[in-house]
């Protein structure tokens, strides 16, 4: 399978915007095994300005641009230090991309980024995507990374996206306000109604949320790839979401 993994900055950062140690190895541990089996991996990763501010000691987001570019600016050289690191643990090679909205949208671009990205799987080798925060506010301000995630699933032609979060999935309402919701674990179609148990809420460091998520589902869908919804704190879940099991929501890519 061809699978592209978004990791959100709650699944690679502790609250206080600092590394995760123990999750992220692990997470980078199940990917190599995943990719050890067969399969080729995208992961298209957040955390530059989560790590970034934790780096410097900053506990929340900061309101003006130039500090939030300028902790993108530290914490990705962190993020990708930390991911050559722990793959080349397990014998793999990582590939930096950093894109933006604009870059991709241009025709020569888009095809350039698709050369890119079909090579170096052909060459065994994982790429790892992010917004080019340094360079560009679009994300910072209204931006995220699971239409990033949904991007480039539909340039590599991937069967699956996966989005790790911090939280198992779409639920019949919110979780942490209500005990009787339950979790929806199979989509077949993205109605309105689906779209309205989407909330607005994100965390500290990240951005985005469910709304953006189920944009991302609607994206990848429709051209005929699966997208699941998973928490991210446990990484060997990873495993059962191949296998088509474990706790999440799968959004079905409709059939042509």
């Amino acid at each position: 399978m061809r699978i592209v993994i978004k990791v959100g900055t709650s699944t690679l950062a502790h609250k206080t915007g600092l590394l995760n140690i123990k999750r992220v190895e692990e997470m980078c541990k199940v990917i190599s095994d995943l990719k050890n089996a067969g399969n080729e991996i995208v992961l298209v990763s957040s955390g530059a300005i989560g790590m970034g501010l934790g780096k410097i000691g900053l506990t929340k987001k900061p309101d003006d641009i130039p500090t939030k570019q300028a902790a993108a600016a530290i914490g990705q050289c962190e993020l990708m230090y930390t991911y050559d690191k722990l793959f080349s643990e397990y014998n793999h090679t990582v590939a930096q991309i950093l894109l933006t909205g604009a870059f991709v949208a241009i025709e020569d671009y888009g095809k350039n980024l698709n050369n890119t990205l079909f090579r170096l799987l052909e060459l065994g080798v994982i790429p790892i995507v992010n917004e080019n925060d340094t360079v560009t506010t679009d994300e910072i301000v209204i931006g995220d990374n699971d239409t990033l995630g949904a991007t480039v699933a539909n340039t590599v032609k991937a069967d699956m996206l996966i989005i790790l979060s911090d939280i198992d999935g779409l639920y019949t309402g919110d979780p942490t306000k209500y005990d009787d919701v339950k979790l929806i674990k199979v989509v077949p179609e993205i109605t309105e109604e689906i779209e309205s148990l989407a909330g607005k809420e994100s965390s500290a460091f990240g951005t985005g949320g469910m709304i953006t998520k189920i944009k991302a589902a609607r994206e990848v869908t429709k051209n005929g790839i699966d997208m699941v919804i998973a928490n991210g704190k446990n990484p060997n879940i990873l495993y059962d979401i191949v296998n088509g099991e474990g706790t999440c929501t799968r959004f079905l890519g409709m059939k042509k």
